[in-house]
């Protein structure tokens, strides 16, 4: 890590708390500001430290400008929602790749494929029959194409056996899985910010990775 990236990452922080308290405190012209700040940073950080791979780094931006992208689209009007979720599913298809270019580990990426395989059959399973069940019944094959990407993101980190990376994707899967129930199967008053604790967390992890692969 440079003196900017640790500068940076302690923007990124602030940032997110501050996104955090406006996601409570509904706040929506700070959230505004503060949410895409966030990743701004973050790809500052990024682009400043010393990677332990270029190529790896250079995907990994890539994700982390197209998750600004989502963080952008799903801040707007409703009919912006889908554009939001193919900015991330786009992030997380850039994700695998720096994540495959990293040494991996056979056995890391076994553990991973179970991991996943538990989520998909209990939590993605409810998320995608909620789907079908509801008033969106055309979004199933957008949820279905997301949650494989994603999972593909999971089980890459995995494989890389690196913890900053497998912290990372979990959060993010975790933080998606939130959205995803809140959004299709219970809103729950505490699920707004648990989504963007997670997320913020999980987009830390994989930019941590790079530099402590």
């Amino acid at each position: 890590m440079t003196t900017a990236s640790w500068v940076l990452l302690v923007a990124a922080g602030a940032f997110a708390l501050t996104d955090w308290w406006a996601t409570v405190a509904e706040r929506v012209a700070v959230r505004y500001v503060a949410k895409p700040a966030t990743l701004v940073a973050l790809i500052g950080v990024a682009v400043t430290l010393d990677p332990a791979d270029g190529r790896v780094r250079a995907w990994m931006v890539v994700g982390l400008v197209l998750s600004l992208a989502g963080d952008v689209f799903l801040m707007l009007d409703e009919k912006w929602f889908v554009a939001g979720l193919g900015s991330f599913l786009l992030g997380h298809i850039a994700y695998v790749v720096g994540l495959q270019l990293a040494p991996t580990s056979a056995t890391g990426t076994l553990i991973g494929l179970a991991v996943v395989a538990v989520a998909i059959a209990t939590v993605g399973r409810k998320v995608v029959l909620g789907v079908a069940a509801g008033d969106q019944r055309d979004m199933v094959v957008p949820v279905v194409a997301y949650l494989v990407v994603i999972s593909a993101m999971v089980v890459s980190a995995f494989g890389t056996t690196a913890a900053w990376a497998i912290i990372g994707a979990m959060l993010f899967y975790a933080s998606d899985a939130t959205l995803a129930w809140n959004r299709f199967l219970e809103q729950r008053r505490s699920g707004p910010l648990a989504v963007m604790v997670t997320y913020h967390l999980g987009q830390a992890g994989l930019v941590a990775w790079l530099a402590w692969p």
